[in-house]
């Protein structure tokens, strides 16, 4: 027995290594058993329309697609550093419409990750101000998984990474996007956010806090 626990934590210690950083999960909501029509209670809707919808026995958040405006909705504990953010979204062009979405941390004025299809990219920001950009190839009506995890680098240096990969495929080992931070984060819940520029329904599903050490 004492030889197979040590195999066991033996495991695990080279599954943390190979991915750089061991991860406790702090709040996780898929909205199966979330109440159609409305908002779990446990949220804080900043403006916007959401409700819990269905399709094909399976629920989300949804954003509906008027006004055309840019909403968002916090969830989750209020966190500063050393966290992940995720979520899987789902957006729809209508013709060179295109909405804009993505996931934040440390509240409204936080950091945020976001797909910006008519650019056909992937940003990082903060508030509204762009830190880094990268290409990124968006298809319309696909859901995608959106990463973005903020760490403490050093005594006065604080690290952002994201990542965007398809629902289904393999998490990626490589971020995708970096940015540098050298003003200490102000603690605030994570959150999910969208602009239905097209005048189209955004889905959100899958949400999880995660507190990340490397």
């Amino acid at each position: 027995m004492k030889a197979n626990w040590f195999v066991l934590v033996l495991a695990v210690g080279l599954l943390r290594s190979a991915h750089g950083a061991s991860s406790q999960v702090l709040y996780e909501n898929n909205f199966e058993k979330a109440e159609l029509r409305k908002v779990p209670e446990d949220f804080l809707v900043l403006d916007g329309g959401f409700a819990v919808k269905e399709d094909s026995g399976n629920r989300f958040l949804e954003l509906p697609g008027s006004p055309l405006d840019s909403f968002s909705v916090q969830f989750g504990p209020s966190e500063g550093v050393d966290v992940a953010v995720s979520a899987r979204i789902l957006g729809i062009a209508k013709g060179r419409r295109f909405p804009t979405f993505g996931v934040g941390l440390c509240g409204a004025g936080g950091y945020k990750l976001q797909v910006s299809p008519a650019k056909q990219a992937i940003e990082l920001l903060k508030d509204q101000a762009v830190l880094a950009s990268a290409k990124f190839d968006w298809k319309s009506g696909e859901w995608d998984v959106f990463k973005l995890e903020l760490t403490k680098a050093g005594d006065a240096t604080w690290k952002l990474r994201a990542r965007v990969w398809a629902a289904g495929e393999k998490e990626p080992e490589n971020w995708m996007i970096h940015a540098e931070e050298k003003e200490e984060p102000i603690a605030g819940r994570p959150s999910v956010f969208g602009s239905p520029f097209s005048g189209t329904p955004i889905r959100f599903d899958d949400l999880k806090l995660e507190k990340v050490k490397s």
